[in-house]
């Protein structure tokens, strides 16, 4: 199961803010958001070993299994744009990971901040709106995905793995990736009440059949001609195919675009969503 959220009681925000409620001292937004990242980071310091696994290693993990494993008996091809496996996997897979690690991020550790730790509660009763708050969540997911997107590439150099500098591209386009399907999820986080399974049928249901048929693994092209339109419109697919394309050195500029305002748009709808729910529920 994911982390569970910094206690309030662990952040500096007390202390930056002052006192509580109207009589508090007005902090800007950006401000507002970034002591919310202070308190995580507050938490992350002393616990980061915590999520090393499923942020670092897990990618790496795939990475050695598949592309080195299962990569030793695959040829290079026009599936495998005439890369080795191994170099063909490793852009998606940082795509994938960074994936993955936000959705984690933004289930259970977002739901804990409503229902069981409501440190939430805690932070909107200062002058920080429920708005700052969730900008401070999302600029936090991001910047994890990122740290751990970078110690990625650096163990899959030591692979030879890489195709190019363009993986710092790649690395820039996970980021979006994993934030376009953070934003949307932190929404239905912050509707949930009492049914947890609905994470279960998420990580199940949509995050697993997507790693598995986005084309992290295979090219799209060699799914049934039924399934690949459902593949196109998952952020994964445009994720992997902005990714590689960028690695590879391969990136139309009108393909790009496509992928690049499906992301964004999905994103902005995210944060709209989710800032409704946020104010909705925490806002009395």
């Amino acid at each position: 199961m994911p982390r569970m959220g910094p206690s309030f009681a662990e952040t500096p925000m007390t202390a930056a803010i002052g006192s509580t409620g109207t009589g508090g001292r007005v902090v800007s937004s950006p401000r507002a958001a970034w002591l919310r990242v202070e308190g995580h980071w507050q938490w992350y310091r002393r616990h980061w070993h915590a999520t090393v696994f499923s942020g670092i290693a897990q990618p790496v993990l795939f990475l050695v299994a598949m592309g080195i494993g299962f990569g030793s008996q695959v040829e290079p091809s026009t599936a495998t744009r005439g890369m080795s496996y191994l170099v063909y996997l490793a852009p998606a897979l940082l795509v994938t990971g960074a994936l993955q690690n936000a959705v984690g991020e933004s289930t259970y550790p977002v739901l804990s901040g409503f229902k069981w730790q409501k440190d939430y509660l805690a932070v909107v009763a200062t002058p920080i709106t429920p708005g700052q708050l969730l900008a401070g969540q999302l600029i936090w997911v991001a910047m994890l995905v990122s740290g751990n997107g970078l110690a990625y590439l650096l163990i899959a150099s030591l692979f030879g793995a890489l195709a190019g500098p363009g993986v710092l591209l790649s690395l820039l386009v996970a980021v979006l990736t994993a934030m376009a399907c953070s934003a949307p999820i932190m929404a239905l986080s912050a509707s949930i009440n009492n049914d947890v399974n609905v994470f279960n049928g998420l990580f199940r249901f949509v995050v697993m059949p997507m790693t598995l048929f986005a084309g992290t693994f295979f090219p799209v092209t060699q799914l049934p001609g039924w399934a690949q339109p459902v593949v196109w419109l998952t952020p994964l697919w445009h994720g992997t195919e902005l990714s590689r394309g960028a690695a590879f050195g391969e990136l139309g500029l009108w393909p790009a675009a496509g992928h690049l305002a499906y992301l964004a748009g999905l994103f902005t709808i995210g944060v709209l969503l989710a800032r409704w729910r946020f104010r909705r529920r925490l806002v009395v």
